[in-house]
């Protein structure tokens, strides 16, 4: 294996791929809302995303096999320690808001992953659930914490950007569903599992339609947002559309979750222009 492949392995495994998305999606936010980029509470993101992802994914994993690690798994390890204390050194920058609504939000990850409830089930066992779970955090994170600061924010406006940006984490975790769909348990209970992969696909479409369709109801909405979503919406649909269960290794882990960051790229140059 060459050096670039094993970086970018350890790029994308190491979660720093979906840390910089969740960024992405803060600063889209922050851009929508023309609010002041707090760039201590992008790194506290970039770090909570990077420890809680990485939790969720090896903690049991390293539990079982702490003594015959594979050297790569070794390295998420330390990188993951690394990203708890950044977490826990950014934590003292940003506001007790912050940190009270973190607090609740990664509650709901530890459930997620923990098996905390009657027959060692976690939160991501009950039939349906995941998927919701993980918009949920996504939505929380990337909105409402961006947000925090400003206290004359039109409700209306927030409601449809949490909105949006709930239904596009449920979009963008239907490629991951379909990836998994020979590997899922029944009883997740996944969209694929219940309705095929192509009534997932026709699902996830309809659903970006909405997303476009609820940025028009916005006041902070710009003809340079309306023209960034609708491009974003575009590129996940081909996404969408082009999933299937024996995709390429980097297809959902490296290109899907790179649309937040095309996204706030292509915002970022419309509003500049």
């Amino acid at each position: 294996m060459t050096l670039v492949r094993k970086l970018l392995d350890f790029y994308v495994n190491s979660s720093v791929h979906v840390s910089l998305a969740v960024v992405a999606l803060s600063l889209v936010t922050a851009l929508h809302f023309e609010a002041k980029v707090q760039i201590s509470l992008l790194f506290f993101t970039f770090f909570g995303t990077a420890t809680g992802y990485n939790f969720v994914k090896y903690a049991g994993v390293a539990k079982l096999h702490h003594r015959s690690l594979a050297s790569g798994l070794k390295m998420i390890q330390v990188f993951s320690f690394f990203c708890f204390l950044g977490l826990l050194a950014t934590a003292f920058l940003v506001s007790e808001e912050v940190l009270c609504w973190t607090l609740g939000l990664g509650l709901l990850t530890l459930l997620y992953a923990l098996p905390v409830f009657s027959n060692r089930r976690n939160l991501r066992s009950f039939s349906g659930l995941k998927i919701f779970i993980i918009a949920l955090v996504w939505t929380g994170v990337t909105v409402i914490l961006p947000l925090l600061p400003l206290k004359n924010v039109i409700f209306e406006d927030l409601f449809f950007e949490c909105f949006q940006r709930f239904l596009l984490v449920l979009v963008l975790i239907l490629p991951f569903e379909i990836r998994d769909l020979k590997y899922d348990l029944e009883q997740l209970g996944t969209i694929p599992q219940r309705v095929g992969i192509t009534a997932t696909k026709v699902l996830g479409l309809g659903l970006l339609l909405v997303i476009i369709g609820l940025e028009f109801f916005k006041t902070t909405a710009t003809i340079e947002s309306e023209f960034a979503i609708g491009c974003m919406a575009v590129i996940t649909a081909v996404f969408v559309w082009r999933s299937k269960e024996n995709q390429s290794q980097y297809f959902a882990a490296l290109w899907v979750e790179a649309i937040p960051i095309l996204w706030l790229a292509m915002l970022w140059v419309l509003l500049s222009a």
